[in-house]
């Protein structure tokens, strides 16, 4: 995990092995189907509803809620890149920059996220939030995958 200070906003970089074939890790990604299965931080959290329009142009529209119902949010942004299991790049609602890297390395797949921060919560919190959405995604990529052989 990195944080890099550039001129303008701090960016956070964030990854993971995956244990699957990239072409499953980039299903898994970005069909809504999955997207609703692993997008959330927390087992108090869920997403119950995505779309992706996943080309430059397109607008991804995730809903995230708090189970109880206390809370919740829409997360909503617009492509900027999409290079098939290689790079997405989009602009949150916000103005703020995310890009995802896939790498294969043999049977598995390093995902590399890179976020500019928001300037209402502290790194560690938003640094922490986003690798748990990412250690989210690897647990159900690998279970996932497990039952798709």
């Amino acid at each position: 995990m990195e944080a890099d200070t550039t001129p303008g906003r701090t960016e956070i970089t964030i990854s993971t092995t995956i244990r699957c074939p990239i072409a499953k890790v980039w299903q898994f990604w970005t069909q809504p189907n999955h997207i609703t299965r692993w997008n959330f931080a927390s087992d108090e959290w869920h997403c119950p509803s995505a779309v992706n329009d996943l080309r430059p142009g397109g607008t991804l529209d995730w809903r995230m809620e708090a189970k109880d119902g206390s809370m919740g949010f829409d997360y909503t942004g617009t492509y900027d890149e999409i290079r098939p299991k290689e790079i997405i790049s989009y602009q949150i609602a916000d103005g703020r920059k995310v890009t995802i890297n896939f790498q294969s390395v043999g049977s598995e797949t390093r995902v590399k996220e890179t976020f500019e921060m928001d300037n209402t919560h502290p790194e560690d919190i938003q640094r922490n939030g986003w690798q748990s959405i990412l250690d989210n995604f690897k647990k159900y990529a690998e279970s996932a995958s497990e039952k798709t052989n």
